[in-house]
């Protein structure tokens, strides 16, 4: 019986890989920063020896059962990345085949969301739940829906994606291609362009004004300095994502809202607006009754721990028995 898998977690600055026990524990952890400029074959070429180094260095490959690996538009289903937006490779990638190939295991695939929403629902705050959404926030916006204690995948694999449902008709225009996305207003680029139209649309001085390294981060920490305009770009974000997200908790009725990514740092000036907001739009049969949480877990530690869960999920394969 094998007790250790391989936990990958694919993001568009880096890639984290970790060895990951049967109980929960990271043996042992490495990344590298994800190339834009380089093809599948040569990132998965890196991938694969990386892998191979950390497990001779630490458990020896005989001891590895499978590979989970979390990616933007991963699909469980089948295994491949499926018109990625923010990552390099375009189109349909066979991501768990070309790594079966190298690698001679079991591999399971799945989106960013999905595997997160996993290793909190197995190692973190969602741990006991059994209805409740998942969302991170980030340069993505990405949603898993957990129902009856198993996460709701739809009927070809990309179910959860509210982040491409329309919140402003005619709106600004997405990296899907759509017009009004909440990930259009919510994630990264939202929020920074945002920050632009509030700027534009006010005379008032702002620590926001001529800086070219403007970050939502930064908008934060200017909030924290008082910053008005500032606290005004979270008001917007904040209240057009509980308008979002009320309309999801409306169709589904969770137990809780579990919020994660770089995004939900900025804490009060987020969270405020989007609960009043929340509260304001929900269904008047679910108000009150849905906790908003922020994730107990550490980002890169969830996430290969989720991948982790995800590669004890795939049926046992391996050239290596």
């Amino acid at each position: 019986m094998k007790t250790k898998v391989v936990g990958v977690d694919i993001g568009l600055e880096r890639t984290s890989y970790a060895i990951v026990d049967v109980r929960g524990h990271i043996l042992a952890k490495n990344t590298f920063q994800t190339p834009g400029d380089c093809s599948i074959n040569d990132f998965i070429s890196t991938l694969c020896e990386r892998i191979v180094m950390l497990v001779e260095e630490n458990c020896g490959y005989e001891n590895i059962r499978s590979l989970g690996v979390s990616v933007p538009n991963g699909n469980y289903m089948t295994g491949n990345i499926e018109n990625a937006g923010n990552l390099p490779w375009k189109g349909v990638i066979p991501l768990s085949a070309l790594l079966r190939d190298r690698l001679g295991l079991a591999v399971a695939v799945a989106n960013d969301a999905y595997s997160r929403a996993l290793g909190e629902w197995s190692y973190g705050i969602a741990h006991g739940m059994k209805d409740f959404l998942f969302i991170t926030l980030g340069y993505g916006f990405g949603s898993c829906l957990y129902s009856n204690g198993h996460p709701h995948l739809g009927n070809n694999g990309f179910a959860g994606e509210v982040g491409h449902c329309c919140v402003v008709p005619e709106g600004r225009l997405c990296s899907c291609g759509m017009r009004g996305c909440l990930e259009a207003y919510c994630a990264t680029a939202g929020i920074l362009q945002t920050a632009k139209e509030v700027l534009i649309a006010s005379k008032k001085t702002s620590l926001m004004r001529g800086r070219k390294d403007l970050t939502p981060k930064l908008i934060s920490e200017f909030c924290d300095q008082g910053d008005e305009l500032a606290i005004e770009v979270y008001r917007r974000t904040g209240f057009t994502l509980g308008v979002g997200l009320a309309n999801y908790a409306s169709v589904v009725n969770p137990e809780a809202i579990i919020i994660t990514g770089g995004i939900s740092k900025a804490g009060k000036w987020l969270l405020e607006p989007m609960d009043k907001s929340f509260e304001s739009h929900v269904f008047h049969n679910v108000e009150n009754k849905v906790k908003i949480l922020l994730s107990s877990l550490n980002d890169e530690e969830r996430n290969v721990l989720g991948a982790g869960a995800l590669a004890w999920r795939v049926k046992e394969y391996s050239l290596f028995k």
